[in-house]
Order: C-alpha cells, then sequence, then structure tokens
C-alpha cells in the first residue's frame, strides 16, 4: 500500500527538477540504465523547457516544504504544447497524488496519460510503469495491474521478484488459482534472501484447488526455510492429518512442541489426539490432563471423556473411572456413567460400580441389557446372588444379551442353591 509519505519515487522526480537550474537546455546527460533489452539504445536525456521547468521547480520547493497541496496546484495550471513537458508535469502530479489518501484514481488518470505518450526519459518510464501496476493493485484494479506490470517487464526487459509476487496476489485475487504458481515460482528464484509471500502465495493456490500432496510440499519448504516461524509448524502438522498421514503429523506436532511453538488449545488438542491416533494413549493422556490443568484446555464433558478414554486405552482403569465420573457429573450421558461403571467393575470396586451403572440407567441409557449384566457380575462376585438373579431376568428381556444371561442362569441358580439361598 502507498502511504502518504514522501516516497522514493517523488524523491527521484525532485532530483530530476534539480537540473532544470543548472544545465543549458542542449546539455544532455547519460541516462540511468533503466532498459536491458538486448540491441536497445538509449537516447540523450531529456529535461523540461525553461518556461515549464521554473514552473515546476516552484511546485518542488513547495512539495520539499510539505506544501503539498500548494504544490499540486502549480502542477495542475500548468499547460504545455510539448509532449514531453506535459507527460513529465503529469508524472510529478501523479506521484504527489499516488502519496496521498484516497487519491489513487486521480494519480492513475494523470501516469496513464503519462505512460500512453511514451515520451519520457527510460528510467521515468520504467518508474511511472512500475507505478501505474502498483497503484492499480491499491485500487483492487487486479486485471490491471497485471496487465501494467507485464508491460513494465516488457519495456526494461527486467524481471523483478517483487513484481512477480504481486502478480501471483493479483491472480489470487481474480480466482485464477492455477495462473498463481509461475509468478510466485519466478519470485522464489529470484530473492536474494528467502521471502516467504510467494511461498505462501504458491501453497495457497494449491490448497483453494484441493492439491493437497503439492501444498504439503510448499509447507514443507516454508518450514525449511523458516523454521523460526511457529505457524508453519503446525499448519504443516494439520495438512499431514488432512491427508491421514498421522505419523509425519504427530513427528511435525512433537518437534513444535518441544521448541514451544504450540500456543493455541486447537493445537495443543490436534497433538492429544495424534498421540492417540498413533496408539500412545498414555502420552495422549498425561499431556491432556496437563493442559487441563493448566487451564488452556476447557474443563468440559468432552475434554473429561477423552481423557477418560486415553487412560482406558493405557489400561489405567481407575483413572479411566475417575474421569468418565466427572464428565458424567457435567453431561449426565449415560454413556458416561456406564463406562465408569464397567471399568469400576473391572477393578473389584463393586458397591461404586453399582452406583455408577444405576445412575446410567436412570439416566436412560439404552444399553440396558449390558448395564443389567454388568449389575449382575457386581453383585455376583459380592455373593448377593437373588439381586444377580433378578438383573439375569432384565438382561434376558434384550435381545443383544438375552443368550449371555440365558448361559449364567443356570450359574448363578446353583450357587445360590450351594449357599441356601432362595431366589425367588
Amino acid at each position: 500500500m502507498i502511504k502518504n509519505q514522501k516516497s522514493p519515487l517523488i524523491k527521484w522526480v525532485a532530483s530530476s527538477l534539480l537540473v532544470v537550474g543548472s544545465l543549458s537546455m542542449n546539455t544532455v546527460m547519460a541516462q540511468s540504465l533503466a532498459v536491458e533489452c538486448p540491441g536497445y539504445k538509449q537516447g540523450p536525456t531529456k529535461i523540461p523547457g525553461q518556461r515549464v521547468g521554473k514552473k515546476v521547480q516552484r511546485a518542488f520547493e513547495a512539495y520539499n516544504t510539505d506544501q503539498i497541496e500548494e504544490a499540486i496546484a502549480i502542477l495542475k495550471e500548468i499547460e504545455s504544447s510539448d509532449d514531453f513537458d506535459q507527460a513529465y508535469v503529469y508524472r510529478f502530479l501523479g506521484n504527489l497524488l499516488a502519496a496521498k489518501d484516497g487519491e489513487g484514481k486521480n494519480a492513475l488518470d494523470y501516469l496513464l496519460k503519462t505512460v500512453q505518450t511514451k515520451v519520457l526519459n527510460d528510467s521515468e518510464h520504467a518508474s511511472t510503469l512500475r507505478l501505474v501496476g502498483d497503484l492499480n493493485m491499491q485500487e483492487k484494479q487486479y486485471g490491471e495491474a497485471i496487465k501494467w506490470y507485464d508491460e513494465w517487464m516488457k519495456f526494461t526487459c527486467k524481471e523483478d521478484a517483487d513484481i512477480y509476487t504481486r502478480q501471483a496476489q493479483a491472480f489470487y485475487e481474480t480466482k485464477q488459482l492455477a495462473k498463481m504458481i509461475a509468478p510466485a515460482d519466478k519470485a522464489i528464484a529470484l530473492y536474494d534472501k528467502p521471502n516467504k509471500n510467494p511461498y505462501v502465495l504458491k501453497m495457497t493456490s494449491y490448497y483453494e484447488r484441493k492439491m493437497y500432496p503439492e501444498t504439503i510440499k510448499v509447507a514443507e519448504q516454508l518450514v525449511k526455510m523458516f523454521p523460526e516461524t511457529k505457524q508453519w509448524w503446525t499448519q504443516l502438522g494439520f495438512f499431514y492429518m488432512l491427508v491421514e498421514d498421522y505419523a509425519k503429523a504427530l513427528q511435525t506436532f512433537e518437534l513444535a512442541y518441544t521448541q514451544g511453538y504450540l500456543e493455541k488449545a486447537s493445537e495443543i488438542k490436534a497433538l492429544v489426539q495424534l498421540y492417540a491416533t498413533n496408539e500412545i494413549p498414555y502420552q495422549s493422556a498425561v499431556l491432556h490432563e496437563k493442559f487441563l490443568k493448566s487451564g488452556l484446555l476447557k474443563k468440559d464433558a468432552s475434554n473429561l471423556s477423552a481423557i477418560a478414554n486415553s487412560w482406558h486405552r493405557a489400561k489405567e482403569h481407575m483413572k479411566a473411572a475417575t474421569y468418565y465420573g466427572e464428565a458424567a457429573a457435567l453431561s449426565s450421558d449415560p454413556e458416561h456413567y456406564r463406562k465408569q461403571g464397567t471399568l469400576l467393575l473391572g477393578a473389584e470396586k463393586y458397591p461404586q460400580a453399582l452406583d455408577a451403572l444405576q445412575k446410567a440407567l436412570d439416566s436412560g441409557s439404552k444399553k440396558e441389557g449390558a448395564i443389567h449384566m454388568a449389575m449382575m457380575e457386581a453383585y455376583f462376585y459380592q455373593g448377593k446372588f437373588k439381586q444377580a438373579y433378578q438383573h439375569i431376568q432384565e438382561a434376558k428381556k434384550d435381545k443383544s444379551t438375552a443368550r449371555n444371561a440365558a448361559a449364567w442362569e443356570p450359574y448363578v441358580k446353583e450357587k445360590a442353591k450351594n449357599r441356601g439361598i432362595k431366589l425367588i
């Protein structure tokens, strides 16, 4: 974005104006090498005529004392039948307007008149072509920006990394995603020092076209070229997850975590999930628990249940039962109560298991048969055969557990008979 300050272009114009007062009209100067086209011959440097030059000098003096409006007014009054003089004035005026907020379109009007005549010195014409491209970008006239940047390269026979980057951006803004790649690649090759912008544009082009393998390759380059930038690590990790390469995703997130780059809840949750997906439930649970206690992750039923599941898979049954209980207290989800009860049953905590299982029933669980079978076992192992028998009868009503309940029934009857306990 062109800011309201004395730009390098205006300073160049200003320095060239000083020539008017110090050189005669027939003095010629060697131009700077603005054009590098093979076989191109540069002509002598032109300067404004005496009459126009004096007025331009006044405008420059006003500009140099920050009287920008006065300088603009002086330039707008200048009219000349000489094409070069008028183009020179329009260029200066366009540059001044370009530096003012909200004057981009007016600046373009003057600068377009300047470049269309093609009468300026090579360096002046080249810099104006480039400024026209920049102003079109600023005014969101992206197709025109691409055109004028091409004109600058055609006229100068030069390539410029910033120009190619801006063209890639313009292609993005006009949704010509495939066309972004060529200028982005050229910009990458031309920058003396690595610049993230063409990489990001290239990655965006591939991503928005759902070309995920290509997206990942660019993201890998970003991590390699800019390893100190946190976001490239997490972005690469998420891209690996997108293509279900969970091993590489975990490796990337782990490296980011050890460098202190994971700061958002979504990033920590991704790492926790990747540990679980890669069959490392213990580490998943430990990390999840750590950031739940730190406050980065919310202590809600979803997180508590996820920790419980990881502890369960890590065979830490009592820890899992505790977290399922905490999740159930927040959610009243019968499945949380059922899982808690089942784990407590396995840990031989029968009274606690029965309490959790009863809450699962009371909360409206649809797995009634399985719950009754679990409660049957809890009573059976406490020697409470009558209660166990009652739950067998309930379990027999559920098609999913009827056969298993029927298999247990004679065994419970026999145990009760041996103890002299009447079941009915």
